[in-house]
């Protein structure tokens, strides 16, 4: 009989809210619970949200997190009922994908039961610190306590090495693993036609209009002044687009009033959230090209969901979510400015031939299912749990946990 393992995917947020890392812990838990064993996933409770997964989702007592809509700040020794369950829970493994509140509760359940805690490093946390900390003294503390978490887990898991080299640079001495991301996004041969027709009529667009895309939050961090800007300076330069912002963000009003001030209310939509994947799967299919300047993102989902879809990206050249991308080759590269980049997609506008190329290597190279990025998951956890002692826990029933802190 294969060995079954239980899981535990711990995160500061999770379905409704859609980001990068909300999405990787919920495919994890999808794929690990139909091969691995029950993966629950653990995250702070959403108010009004129902979870209808096919794997358990455990939520904790939260608040909003003030000034970063839509989250929030979960606190787990206030919410009784929570701790009862997660106490019952055999645990074999647990994997953290934050440092904070989700992730030292993850710490905490791994040293009390003596089980290996993988984590992962997913996100430039500095750059989140400083938009709300008020001092450079109080940003490197908070820093070293994000380094000192890394340093105090079994294994350390980054999705490429841009992002091992930001975890260093932040003050990370141990060892790493690249782990790569997935994507649960894909088009099937003789798919192609339809989804765009499709996607035509979600964004009332024509066959012939070039439809340039944005996914993602909408947060200063993603570098939306300078896609903004050079949206307006490619539009003085006669370029003629339609530009979908799809996402939301505590930034979302700042973005709407500077397509507003600069003149681009016929050419750029926000759409806001898209949660049906099989939606979002059209609006992709449907773009000619998607825009993605943030010099915040590590390995950016939507660069690989928008490969799947046969979607070339423009990114920011030197930046962490171009590793992997060669300009004009299986994606395209700009300069950090706003005149550089719209320097650039002015170049492209009209060549479509050129997009649908570079699109079809975006396929071909960058494209990966989340399926068989779990199925490598699985045999890493598995030696994992071996190395650390090699027995599994799934056998007992009522496991102690002590008094757990925030």
């Amino acid at each position: 009989m294969a060995t079954r393992l239980v899981t535990g995917q711990f995160n500061d947020s999770f379905v409704p809210i859609i980001d990068g890392v909300s999405l990787t812990v919920q495919n994890y838990a999808y794929w690990l619970n139909r091969s691995l064993g029950p993966a629950y996933v653990v995250a702070p409770s959403i108010p009004g949200h129902v979870d209808r997964f096919e794997f358990p989702v455990l939520r904790y007592f939260s608040v909003p997190f003030p000034k970063r809509r839509p989250y929030r700040v979960g606190i787990p020794p206030l919410d009784v009922t929570f701790l009862n369950q997660i106490r019952a829970i055999p645990f074999d493994l647990v994997h953290a994908h934050c440092p904070f509140v989700a992730g030292q509760l993850a710490l905490v359940i791994a040293r009390a039961r003596g089980i290996p805690i993988v984590a992962t490093f997913h996100t430039k946390y500095r750059e989140n610190i400083e938009t709300v900390a008020p001092s450079p003294r109080i940003i490197d503390y908070a820093v070293k306590v994000i380094v000192d978490y890394y340093q105090s887990v079994d294994e350390v898991w980054v999705p490429n090495h841009a992002t091992g080299r930001t975890l260093r640079e932040y003050g990370y001495t141990g060892e790493y693993e690249v782990v790569p991301n997935g994507t649960d996004i894909e088009i099937l041969p003789g798919e192609r036609s339809a989804l765009r027709e499709r996607g035509n009529e979600v964004l009332g667009t024509t066959p012939t209009d070039t439809v340039l895309l944005f996914v993602g939050q909408h947060v200063r961090e993603k570098n939306h002044g300078l896609l903004l800007n050079a949206l307006k300076i490619a539009r003085d330069r006669g370029g003629r687009f339609r530009m979908f912002f799809v996402g939301t963000g505590y930034a979302e009003l700042e973005m709407r009033q500077l397509a507003e001030q600069f003149g681009l209310r016929d050419c750029v939509t926000f759409l806001g959230i898209v949660y049906d994947r099989e939606r979002l799967r059209s609006l992709y299919a449907r773009a000619d090209l998607l825009l993605f300047p943030s010099l915040y993102d590590n390995a950016p989902l939507v660069v690989r969901e928008a490969a799947a879809c046969y979607l070339p990206a423009l990114l920011i050249e030197d930046s962490a979510a171009a590793e992997g991308v060669e300009d004009g080759g299986n994606g395209f590269l700009a300069p950090n400015s706003a005149e550089g980049y719209a320097e650039r997609l002015v170049s492209l506008l009209n060549n479509h031939r050129l997009l649908e190329q570079v699109g079809e290597r975006a396929h071909a190279t960058l494209y990966r299912t989340w399926r068989d990025v779990v199925a490598e998951v699985q045999q890493r956890y598995l030696d994992i749990v071996s190395r650390h002692g090699g027995k599994t826990r799934t056998a007992r029933r009522r496991l102690r946990l002590p008094v757990l802190r925030s």
